[in-house]
């Protein structure tokens, strides 16, 4: 009899933690802060670098760069300032009328367009991990909407200082390639808005090439892979 009572007891008491503990499905959230980790961290990085506010590895680690990431959002938007991505906060930014911080404009771009892209990510970051292929799309993109280059895609991979080419692939032929469909990808989502290196308009290798006017004349943002980005 007793052990029935015992069974019965704990019985109750498992429906009630199934009952009253938070579900962390697909359609639901926690609330994320410092030190947590997981794809909800992954996905709030990625929610945060398409807006404009996260510029550095998507690792699904909430450290110091993802938080202070997390405060400029709430700044901007005008709500609690804690660095905590709850409830008020993951609304906003998943909200399709929370607006980009560096106003990114998702321009209509042909598929002419999407191939050169994707072939200039073949060409210079063939052997790089998708980040990196990302990255690199990101690059073009940033000079396609600076002042400082031509406004078209086909036209920053073809430019020219002199005689020189500003990418390398264009000078060796390499850029005549046929893109992988992981480049393609990467030429899509960097279309779409993923900017893993932020406003960079300069990479390089370190292992192939100095760079030395790059590093002496703009500032380090991050390293993927083989290359440095630099803004």
């Amino acid at each position: 009899m007793k052990r029935n009572k015992i069974s019965h007891i704990i019985l109750v008491l498992l429906i009630l933690v199934v009952f009253t503990t938070p579900t962390l499905a697909s359609g639901s959230s926690r609330t994320l802060y410092y030190g947590h980790r997981g794809e909800d961290v992954l996905r709030l990085q990625k929610a945060l670098n398409q807006k404009g506010y996260y510029h550095y590895y998507l690792d699904g680690i909430f450290g110091k760069i993802t938080e202070k990431a997390v405060i400029n959002f709430q700044i901007d938007h005008r709500i609690r300032i804690d660095g905590i991505a709850g409830p008020e906060t993951i609304r906003t930014l998943y909200s399709s009328s929370s607006p980009s911080r560096e106003g990114t404009n998702i321009r209509n771009y042909n598929t002419g367009d999407i191939y050169w892209l994707a072939r200039i990510i073949e060409a210079e970051a063939g052997g790089e991990p998708y980040e990196g292929k990302v990255a690199v799309g990101n690059v073009i993109l940033n000079r396609v909407n600076s002042k400082e280059f031509p406004n078209t895609i086909y036209n920053v991979i073809f430019e020219y200082y002199g005689s020189i080419p500003q990418f390398s692939p264009v000078a060796d032929g390499t850029i005549y390639n046929t893109p992988s469909q992981e480049s393609i990808n990467a030429a899509k989502d960097s279309l779409n808005g993923m900017r893993p290196v932020g406003n960079s308009t300069y990479f390089f290798n370190p292992n192939k090439a100095a760079g030395t006017w790059i590093v002496k004349n703009k500032s380090y943002v991050s390293k993927i892979g083989g290359h440095v980005f630099y803004q």
